[in-house]
Parts: C-alpha cells; sequence; structure tokens
C-alpha cells in the first residue's frame, strides 16, 4: 500500500468545520481548541451562540502545543484555550514557564485514551486484537500514522503507551519494531488530519484518541488502562515512562484534558461563560456522548485565581 500526499484531506477536513465570518455588530469569541476536540466544541459553539444572541464563536483546532506558542510566541488572542494534555497550559502559560505569564489558573475536564483506530480494510485487520496488536502492527507492509510528538500531545502520549507496553508485555524492542512502521512521513501536526488518510485506505492504523474512534465509528483496539493513559489511579505507572521531544523529556501522566482563559483575552466574562457551559451538564452530556471520560465535578487548579462564577463547578485537582 502506497502512502500517498494528504495536505489536500487534510486542508478539506479543516475547512468543513471552519467558523462563518462575523457580520458587522455581531461579538466574536475565539476558541483555540485541540484537533480533537473539534466535534463536541462545535455542538457546544451552537448551544452557546442560541443562548447569547449577537455573538459568534469562532474556534481554531489544531495541535495543543502548536496553538499554546501561537498564543504565547506570536502573540495572538484567544479567548478560551482548550488542550488535550493539561500540563501545556502550565508549561507554556504560567509565569513560572519563563514567559511573561498567560493564564494562572485551570480546569481539567474530560479524560480520555490512547489507542490505534483501524477499518475493516485495514491490512490484518481481521487477524488483529486486543492481545496481539503489537505483533501485527510490527509486520513488514503495515502502515501506521501518528500525530508529531513536537507539537501534539497525542503525539507523545502514543510513544508513551508504547513505551508502556513495552514492559507490559515484557516484549523488547516492541516500540522501535511499531515505529518502524509509523516513519515522519507518516506524521502530521495533529492526528485528526490523518483521520481522511486513513479512511480513504492510504493508512492501516492510526494512533488516535478513543473519543475520535467513537465519534466516526471506528473500529479500535481496547488496550489495558495500564498502558493507555486513561486512568489516573494507574499514574504512578505512568511516571515511569517519559518521551524524547524537542521540547524536552516528557514524563507519562493520565489523559486529562484542560481549560483556561489566557490573560490577553478580549472577552473574558463571554469565556467564562462558555467555559461554565462547558463544565454545565449540557456540556458535560455533550462531551460524554462524543466518547470522553466526563470528570465531575471537573478538576480546579488554582482555584482562587479562576473567575468566581467558575469556583462552585470544580473541586481541587487530585494529587497523583
Amino acid at each position: 500500500m502506497k502512502f500517498r500526499a494528504l495536505l489536500t484531506g487534510a486542508v478539506g477536513l479543516l475547512l468543513a468545520g471552519a467558523a462563518p465570518p462575523a457580520l458587522a455588530g455581531q461579538t466574536v469569541l475565539t476558541v483555540y481548541a485541540a484537533g480533537t476536540l473539534a466535534p463536541p466544541f462545535r455542538q457546544l459553539d451552537k448551544v452557546f451562540e442560541k443562548r447569547h444572541p449577537g455573538v459568534v464563536v469562532q474556534p481554531e483546532f489544531g495541535g495543543s502545543v502548536m496553538l499554546a506558542k501561537r498564543i504565547t510566541e506570536l502573540h495572538h488572542r484567544a479567548d478560551v484555550f482548550a488542550s488535550a494534555d493539561y500540563h501545556v497550559i502550565p508549561d507554556y502559560f504560567f509565569p513560572e514557564s519563563g514567559r511573561k505569564g498567560f493564564a494562572s489558573w485551570y480546569v481539567g475536564f474530560v479524560g480520555n485514551a490512547i489507542t490505534f483506530a483501524y477499518t475493516p480494510k485495514s491490512r490484518f485487520a481481521g487477524q488483529i486484537t486486543p492481545s496481539n496488536w503489537y505483533k501485527v502492527l510490527a509486520r513488514p507492509g503495515v502502515q501506521i500514522g501518528r500525530s508529531n510528538p513536537n507539537t501534539d500531545p497525542s503525539g507523545y502520549q502514543t510513544l508513551q503507551m508504547l513505551s508502556l507496553a513495552q514492559k507490559f508485555y515484557h516484549a523488547p524492542g516492541l516500540k522501535a519494531k511499531v515505529l518502524a512502521n509509523a516513519p515522519p512521513t507518516n506524521m502530521r501536526d495533529t492526528e485528526t488530519a490523518l483521520l481522511s488518510a486513513l479512511q480513504l485506505d492510504q493508512i492501516d492504523y492510526l494512533a488516535i484518541y478513543r473519543s475520535d474512534a467513537v465519534q466516526l465509528g471506528l473500529k479500535y483496539l481496547p488496550l489495558p488502562a495500564r498502558i493507555d493513559l486513561s486512568d489516573p489511579k494507574d499514574a504512578a505507572i505512568y511516571k515511569t515512562v517519559t518521551a524524547q521531544t524537542k521540547n524536552g523529556k516528557l514524563p507519562g501522566s493520565p489523559i486529562v484534558y484542560a481549560v483556561t482563559i489566557p490573560a490577553n483575552a478580549q472577552q473574558k466574562t463571554l469565556a467564562a461563560q462558555y467555559v461554565a457551559l462547558l463544565l454545565g451538564p449540557k456540556g458535560r452530556a455533550i462531551m460524554a456522548k462524543n466518547g470522553f471520560n466526563v470528570i465531575d465535578p471537573a478538576y480546579g487548579m488554582d482555584i482562587a485565581k479562576m473567575p468566581v462564577k467558575l469556583r462552585p463547578l470544580v473541586k481541587p485537582w487530585p494529587a497523583w
């Protein structure tokens, strides 16, 4: 199977979800969010706009690290920022990160799991199981897509998961053998940019969040919680592995998506109302329907620095 150029499909995927331009007199709320949040956040945007006539939500989806750098290094203005890894916010937004301080709090609102999605046409689709998956993915000719670990959390979380799997299955070389079929030519800034490639049989398997597979009705591997980064109870195990990236060596941790309001937000009041909707009953229902593990109540970090109206919606972040 040849891996053909994917840029056109990725662009089409992004354009299909682009928000319409704001009209004169309308207030724009800009939301930067992880690519995997696109389906539920678009649903949330519609609810928010209906509740706030005259407001247009303009989202931009992409790799969490990439979007964070746009705010902190290129000084883009975003009213809401939501990351697929909560670490991105303190690492890039907090004053102690070495930057001037683009945020002082964050809220963990959902969890997820790293898995491999595939279709009935994927090579060896009829043979792969939750027990032999790492052997099948290492077979000659298999094409695996993944996101760039330097720009997107799922990229480095995939590396962490493979390291955990190597220990869990007592299979030396597992990680290297699987990654041999997932070369840099099969990477994009975010894994969602490769969904069209998977559906068009340009790749066989895609390292992706379980929520994406659920949303699209794709086949996926239900991996053990000890390796898929889904369970906070296994945080001590996840910490035993790291992923080397251009941004440093990153230890494994439970996957928790987090949201904050950047300090340079232009619509802070509306942004707080948007986050309140996300954390409330309607937002939780949308996230659950889209395959996420809802955290109820959400985890709050530096609660005293949060907008007052958001504080009752969270509980202190647990120690792990």
